[in-house]
């Protein structure tokens, strides 16, 4: 729900600021009648749109990209180590063994 919300909020400022902009940009232009300044703000607003929509697109595309890179590698490196503390383990056990070993052998 906040995301939703969070969503509207910024499709909303988006939509704000290129309405501000085009008007800015019709002011600019005093020769334009009223039904040109008009339809020329509802072009730039709805492609101003249509490019922040595709931008934010490709920033989630290469967000979800990431993140499965980030995982695999985090997986990765967690299955190295998981390698690495059950090798020392096997290691320290069988220094232990070899100890009780000797041990055993200097008691008799």
């Amino acid at each position: 729900m906040a995301d939703e919300t969070e969503g509207y909020l910024l499709a909303h400022a988006h939509r704000h600021q290129a309405q501000q902009e085009a008007e800015e940009l019709c002011a600019r232009m005093p020769w334009l009648t009223t039904a040109q300044a008009e339809e020329l703000t509802a072009q730039y607003v709805r492609r101003r749109l249509d490019v922040t929509r595709q931008l934010m697109l490709g920033t989630v595309r290469r967000a979800a990209e990431l993140r499965q890179e980030y995982e695999s590698r985090y997986a990765e490196l967690k299955r190295a180590l998981l390698r690495r503390h059950a090798a020392g383990a096997c290691a320290v056990l069988t220094c232990a063994a070899g100890v009780g070993t000797v041990a055993a052998a200097l008691v008799r």
